[in-house]
């Protein structure tokens, strides 16, 4: 067995930011494996190992030196390779150099087939692992990528990283292997925790580095992640089932801040409990990295959880220190807030008018007067009672108002909640208020839908105001370019629609527009009406397969009538779910469809004369006016399953019609009636779906 030794590539920097450490973990392992695969070492698991100071990466198991490999490389056939007098064709010198050898050296000989050809032989010869490290590690420090983020240079070379190169641990066994990088050499030490443990710290070997970076203040970040988990558990559990908020994002940055962490509690002052929740946690999470804490109520609390960098022992003065810096910044919130009460919310509206929203489209005043006229278009789509569709219109006059308030110019993340407080204090009804609060949602893939009706129709009144406008424009969204983030728009408007307000959105598009027109906007409206919906029809045919929902049933319901979102939804999945586990169904309905289909013809109508039918054709007749029936009962009800029931229900009168009776009948009085009587039957399948297409795929 050839012999192996662990392998250790260590790169020491000044502190990183989290987000390019995260990033480059998520590379350095791969290229690792990959530059040693490629070179043929073979090698065990690679782990990457990091800290804000360091990109780490163990490799167990590698080979001191690659396997001596023996090539043979079949090429064309002999009699294509050579010609008449033995010299090599153009072929034969292509393969020759695509192997990297001469075309003299090419070997012919019988193959398996019986057939002669010629081959590439070559011996590769064995290569030691150490310089062929050393090349790896330089390109690997080379080749890690730092998107959103510039690479630094320092001292006297051109290289670059995105923190300053300090030092280089490489071992391959016990001995280093050399490698240099922007004027930094490799050698057998790391450096400890700055305050812990600063200096070099000696690196026998590589199974011991795990053990040299714990005794010297340095914990690896899945067991800095434990630490934190296990210290914040401890915190909650103290407290009788307290909460401690952790964003991920947050907690991922504050794993990757510190190398021995301690979990500590800090507190602030009573007062500021008085100050809306929302923006004392985003100045504590996004300015300090502090996690509240919540009661087992749900009530937010005067404490919060700090994670320490520094020496366990100086717990007091370090909580000190940050509740002196919470305190200041959390002034500086009860400041603005304070403030902004003292403005009326019509104040703050009617500045508006100098926020642009998008140069073509006006200012944030203008769409606030928009959203209001649309809020009543669409509560009365939606079915809405008069106290709702009158607290949407009211949101919707009130909801951008907080864009100028001092709290949201701080704290931008809290622009619609900010003026659902505002709006409460100055006596707004609660339904107002929580709409104002929730008209951003969802912002995002799993975000909430808004609470209440009324903050439903004026978040869809939002989104489809901001669609609407960019394709009145002529700037819709592009592959690459979306800065309204329009597609995420309309994805909120479908989900909205579909799990809230019910009702569809091509009726709505309309409305949208028109209130641009009236702002003296030019646009052809037919045409920017129909490019609206089929945006959002994109949007939901995605929504449809993401659901699992094959592309061909959605191709076919979208080719019907049924839009509205949960309508539209509930047929696909019904034709679906009989497609998959109701082939008889399934059969049934696209059979019936497809023997009518190719003989109906729409110019002669569905007037038909009883008089002229024989039994067949009447009891198609009556078995079409059954299903058209069945088929209206059970939209009006949004019972799919039972569309489907219905119109596969027409199978056996079809099949007997055809049985019996001769449609091109020479005489063509009924020739005609029987062709109006498919038109009658297949009109029966129009708006529901293209029965067509699915009948040649099922």
């Amino acid at each position: 067995m050839a012999e192996t030794r662990d392998f250790l590539f260590e790169i020491g920097t000044e502190e990183m930011p989290s987000a390019p450490l995260i990033n480059a973990v998520k590379q350095f392992g791969p290229m690792v494996a990959r530059g040693l695969d490629e070179a043929g070492l073979s090698h065990g698991a690679v782990r990457v190992i990091s800290s804000p100071r360091r990109l780490a990466a163990l490799v167990e198991a590698v080979a001191v030196a690659t396997d001596e490999v023996h090539e043979v490389k079949r090429g064309p056939a002999a009699a294509i390779a050579f010609d008449a007098d033995g010299n090599p064709t153009k072929a034969a010198e292509g393969f020759a150099r695509k192997n990297g050898v001469a075309a003299a050296e090419l070997v012919r000989r019988q193959d398996a087939d019986g057939r002669e050809y010629v081959f590439a032989e070559k011996n590769i010869p064995s290569a030691a692992a150490e310089p062929i490290l050393s090349a790896l590690c330089e390109k690997v420090i080379a080749g890690l990528e730092w998107p959103n983020y510039r690479s630094q240079r320092w001292g006297s070379t051109h290289q670059t990283f995105v923190r300053p190169v300090r030092w280089l641990c490489v071992l391959f066994g016990t001995e280093v292997v050399p490698v240099r990088y922007a004027d930094v050499t490799s050698g057998n030490t790391t450096r400890g925790h700055r305050v812990l443990a600063p200096g070099e710290h000696a690196v026998a070997e590589p199974a011991a580095y795990e053990q040299v970076l714990e005794a010297a203040g340095v914990l690896s970040e899945e067991r800095r992640r434990a630490v934190i988990a296990e210290g914040i558990a401890a915190v909650e559990a103290e407290r009788g089932g307290a909460h401690v908020d952790t964003p991920k994002k947050v907690l991922d940055e504050v794993v990757n801040l510190c190398e021995w962490p301690t979990v500590l509690v800090g507190r602030f002052d009573e007062e500021f409990l008085q100050v809306p929740h929302e923006i004392i946690c985003e100045s504590m999470l996004s300015n300090q990295r502090y996690f509240p804490i919540y009661d087992a109520a749900g009530n937010l609390t005067r404490e919060f959880v700090v994670v320490s960098n520094g020496r366990p022992e100086c717990s007091d003065r370090i909580i000190d220190g940050n509740e002196r810096v919470v305190r200041a910044r959390l002034y500086d919130a009860k400041f603005f807030y304070d403030e902004d009460l003292k403005v009326s919310l019509e104040e703050f509206r009617s500045r508006l008018s100098q926020v642009a929203f998008q140069e073509k489209l006006g200012s944030v005043l203008q769409k606030s007067e928009r959203i209001e006229k649309l809020a009543a278009a669409v509560a009365s789509a939606a079915g809405a009672d008069a106290q709702t569709a009158a607290d949407a219109v009211r949101a919707g006059h009130l909801c951008k108002a907080d864009l100028v308030s001092s709290a949201v110019v701080e704290f931008t993340s809290q622009q619609g909640v900010m003026g659902g407080y505002y709006a409460a204090a100055a006596g707004e009804n609660d339904e107002v208020a929580a709409a104002i609060r929730d008209h951003y949602r969802p912002r995002f893939a799993g975000d909430e839908l808004p609470a209440g009706l009324a903050g439903c129709i004026v978040a869809v009144a939002d989104k489809l105001d901001t669609i609407a406008g960019m394709f009145a424009i002529d700037e819709p969204p592009t592959g690459s370019k979306d800065p309204f983030a329009l597609r995420r728009s309309a994805i909120g408007v479908l989900n909205i629609l579909r799990q809230r307000l019910g009702c569809g959105y091509e009726e709505l598009v309309e409305p949208a527009l028109a209130s641009y027109a009236e702002q003296g906007i030019a646009f052809n409206a037919g045409a920017v009406a129909q490019a609206v919906s089929a945006f959002i029809k994109g949007r939901l045919e995605q929504m449809a397969r993401d659901e699992k929902i094959s592309a061909d049933t959605v191709a076919a319901v979208s080719a019907g009538s049924v839009s509205a979102p949960a309508d539209y939804l509930a047929l696909a999945r019904a034709l679906e779910d009989a497609r998959k586990n109701d082939p008889e169904t399934f059969e049934n309905l696209a059979t019936a469809y497809a023997r009518a289909s190719h003989l109906a013809d729409a110019e002669l109508g569905g007037d038909v004369d009883a008089a002229l039918m024989g039994e067949a054709e009447q009891a198609l007749n009556d078995a079409v006016a059954g299903a058209a029936d069945a088929v209206s009962q059970a939209l009006d009800a949004k019972d799919y399953a039972a569309v489907i029931a219905a119109l596969a229900a027409l199978r056996a009168p079809i099949d007997r019609f055809f049985d019996d009776v001769l449609v091109m009948d020479k005489d063509e009085s009924l020739r005609d009636n029987r062709l109006r009587l498919l038109n009658r039957f297949e009109s029966v399948f129009a708006g529901i779906a293209d029965m067509g297409a699915l009948a040649k795929k099922k």
